[in-house]
């Protein structure tokens, strides 16, 4: 699962920075073309959702998107990645 910020719904209230336990979310630092200033994300990677979630098959976290007055912060399916054949010659 990927983490993504919709930013056609997002009002910069940087209340996901301030309820993430795992810090991914960092206030933006640049206008968007609505000029409004959208969160941007450090490291996706460590959010449980994202990592874990298939493996439990539940939703772990999710206190970003709960406390999301928008509804701007969602998961996707990610494709899955395919195999890549790796020749090495000595």
């Amino acid at each position: 699962m990927k983490l993504i910020i919709d930013e056609s719904r997002c009002k910069g209230c940087n209340l996901c920075t301030l309820v993430c336990p795992y810090n991914i979310f960092q206030e933006g630092s640049e206008l968007n073309s609505k000029g409004i200033v959208v969160p941007s994300l450090d490291r996706p990677g460590r959010c449980t959702n994202c990592r874990l979630s298939k493996l439990y098959q539940r939703r772990l976290c999710g206190v970003c998107q709960l406390i999301c007055p928008d509804q701007a912060i969602h998961w996707v399916e990610e494709e899955p990645y395919e195999p890549l054949g790796v020749v090495i010659e000595f």
